[in-house]
């Protein structure tokens, strides 16, 4: 692979944007399955969806060239293709990981001190699991086709002032 694939500065500056997604995604989703009567698929794929069009505005404001439509229009078709995958990853990966655990151990629920909150433990590992992997697939993926000589990364370190 190659040597700048996985260089800290701008692995962390990635993982800042990609935290804002996630972020988003365990709320959607559990203020969705909490409200609503939703399957776990679904508050996942829900939770995706939202999150998508933040991510995308990030991407969009730091990464793609809005000088150039044509590229801008091109970044957008990768940017999309890249967070299709991301999101079977997301949603299935997540999907089967609470399956399994739930098969193989028990579902294990917690609350939360001097609160009335409960937290699916399972739900909560196999989502942050199914994102974990949904990030790496997205960084490189996003690292080798999309954001390759774009300016994200120093236009991120001077929002950031890092």
């Amino acid at each position: 692979m190659n040597s700048q694939l996985f260089n800290r500065r701008d692995l962390i500056a990635y993982f800042i944007v990609a935290a804002i997604g996630a972020s988003l995604q365990l709320v959607v989703g559990t203020l969705l399955q909490e409200w609503f009567q939703v399957t776990y698929e679904q508050a996942l794929l829900a939770g995706y969806v939202a999150a998508f069009f933040i991510g995308f505005y990030l991407t969009k404001l730091f990464a793609f060239n809005a000088k150039n439509s044509a590229k801008t229009r091109r970044e957008i078709a990768k940017f999309t293709l890249v967070s299709v995958l991301s999101c079977i990853i997301t949603v299935y990966g997540s999907s089967l990981l609470y399956t399994f655990s739930v098969e193989t151990f028990q579902s294990i629920i917690v609350k939360i001190p001097s609160s009335v909150k409960e937290v699916n433990v399972n739900k909560l590992v196999a989502h942050t699991s199914g994102m974990g992997l949904s990030f790496i697939s997205n960084y490189i993926l996003h690292k080798q086709f999309t954001f390759r000589n774009t300016g994200f990364y120093d236009k991120l370190k001077r929002l950031l002032n890092l």
